[in-house]
């Protein structure tokens, strides 16, 4: 069975950062497990992360122009092509690991038939990992356009001000009916010496659940980092355990 996670929040506000925590610490974790990157981003910053610049995307198979490894097999239905197609734009980061970028997403309400075929291919390709992580746009709506698929976990990333309190309740609003009952909340980023019992009672008052606190990281703001953080990585294994995941192996 897959565990889903999903990487929300506003562009800049750390998401890469800590779907990289998240993908090193499952592979601590679960050594033998398969894991899926999900680049639901429009900034494509994840592949960038890993030092790759990936043009093959899902948005290139929905156009048209997305070039193939290896020539068209004759012969195959059309949610056959999707599925292979699919399958030729996924790059292997390691033996255990597998990502993929979607880019541009077509809308929800459009009829064509190819909507519905990605929709189904990338349901396919989810439920062979054992976990999948998104790094998404802005909340879930725009993944749900790609892909209707329920989350195990959808955390909200968000700096420690007022503004982005209410950021946050925006991206819960928006989100809440596409997380379809998984477990929803706030992970506050970049929190340093500053008094945070405003921020707190704000969040408080908006009913959106704190599920952990990650402390600044300056290599990252002063961007002498690859958004690999061990400050953001040993964070969320403190708050590890309030999360609706498998825990660690025994």
């Amino acid at each position: 069975m897959t565990t889903k996670i999903a990487i929300t929040g506003k562009s800049g506000s750390g998401k890469t950062t800590l779907t990289k925590a998240f993908w090193n610490l499952i592979q601590d974790n679960f050594p033998d497990k398969s894991i899926l990157l999900f680049d639901n981003d429009l900034t494509g910053e994840l592949g960038h992360s890993f030092g790759l610049d990936i043009r093959n995307t899902i948005y290139g198979i929905r156009s048209g122009k997305h070039e193939y490894k290896t020539g068209i097999p004759d012969g195959m239905s059309k949610h056959e092509y999707i599925e292979w197609a699919i399958e030729d734009i996924i790059v292997q980061l390691n033996e255990n690991t597998d990502i993929i970028v979607s880019w541009f997403v077509g809308a929800k309400d459009c009829r064509c038939p190819i909507t519905a075929q990605i929709n189904d291919a990338c349901q396919k390709l989810i439920e062979r990992y054992d976990f999948v992580i998104f790094d998404c746009e802005f909340d879930l709506k725009y993944l749900n356009q790609l892909v209707d698929t329920n989350m195990d976990l959808t955390l909200i990333v968000a700096n420690t001000t007022q503004e982005s309190v209410k950021l946050a309740k925006r991206i819960e609003e928006f989100s809440s009916k596409y997380a379809a009952g998984g477990q929803i909340g706030v992970v506050l980023n970049k929190v340093g010496g500053e008094n945070m019992d405003s921020v707190y009672k704000s969040l408080k008052n908006a009913e959106l659940d704190i599920l952990g606190a990650i402390p600044v990281d300056n290599k990252l703001i002063e961007g002498t980092s690859d958004w690999n953080s061990n400050i953001v990585k040993d964070a969320v294994k403190e708050f590890y355990f309030r999360l609706n995941l498998p825990q660690e192996n025994k």
